[in-house]
């Protein structure tokens, strides 16, 4: 997505924060929602991925404008971006819907992302992730990144994405 890649650029250059132009479409200026930015480099391997399952800002600019500078800048996982690293970079942008209460024969990895949380521990995993490609593998994961033991109870809800890529 145009935005997101814009920020990134304009933030690992300058370390400002991209302003959006003021005509921007209304899917950007008007909508609310959660989104996560991906930054992938070369063959796909992740580079940063920050996003929000609810809307944290005014408008999904603004989402993607935040969480794309925090994907650059505040991924535990990795340092932050350099520029020369910029041109082998992609970046790509998950619009994420409404999350929904659903039990484990509602879900399905390719379609829906899910979120599973016990107590104050949450984890979260975006739908069709190359490498996971059942429901028990899916929960696996985000029980993990939650700390959530496998035999503990949680509570899980589903939502799908709208996946923009370069």
């Amino acid at each position: 997505m145009a935005l997101a890649r814009l920020t990134l650029e304009e933030h690992v250059r300058s370390g400002r924060r991209f302003s959006p132009p003021p005509n921007l479409p209304p899917e950007l200026s008007a909508r609310r929602a959660g989104a996560f930015v991906s930054l992938k480099k070369k063959r796909g391997v992740l580079r940063g991925c920050i996003g929000t399952y609810e809307p944290s800002e005014d408008t999904l600019a603004g989402e993607i404008i935040s969480n794309a500078i925090r994907a650059a800048t505040e991924d535990p996982r990795f340092p932050p971006v350099a520029p020369y690293e910029l041109p082998e970079i992609s970046v790509s942008v998950d619009v994420l819907s409404s999350p929904e209460p659903c039990e484990m024969a509602d879900l399905d990895p390719r379609r829906y992302g899910v979120i599973v949380q016990s107590g104050w521990r949450r984890g979260l995993l975006l739908p069709g992730l190359s490498g996971v490609d059942t429901v028990e593998e899916q929960l696996r994961i985000a029980r993990l990144k939650a700390g959530i033991s496998p035999d503990e109870p949680c509570q899980m809800w589903r939502f799908t994405v709208e996946r923009h890529t370069e």
